[in-house]
């Protein structure tokens, strides 16, 4: 039985090789069953968002957000998801979070 650190490095390699429908694929099911592992979730909405399925990474952004308010990083991937979504009125308020967080930078 594959333990949960191969599949997360199975589904990373799919992501490094530029799969990142692979890599979600892979890494979903593991989130599912680790729904506090931060490292899964980032990597699961990275691969959501790189292949375009925004709903979903915006929803698995979101849940690091909620894992930990303090996640800078998460506060601007879910404002990039928002924004290619054009929902930028949305987005303004986490990609002020991130700059606030991360020194005054809006990027």
């Amino acid at each position: 039985m594959e333990s949960s650190y191969d599949i997360y490095r199975r589904g990373r390699q799919h992501f490094d090789l530029g799969d990142p429908i692979g890599a979600a694929r892979v890494l979903a099911p593991l989130a599912e069953a680790e729904p506090h592992n931060r490292t899964v979730l980032e990597l699961l909405g990275r691969s959501y968002y790189h292949s375009a399925q925004l709903a979903k990474a915006e929803q698995t952004f979101r849940r690091l957000i909620e894992l930990d308010p303090c996640d800078a990083w998460a506060h601007i991937a879910l404002a990039r998801s928002l924004e290619r979504q054009n929902r930028g009125s949305e987005a303004a308020p986490h990609r002020r979070m991130h700059a606030i967080m991360s020194g005054g930078s809006l990027d």
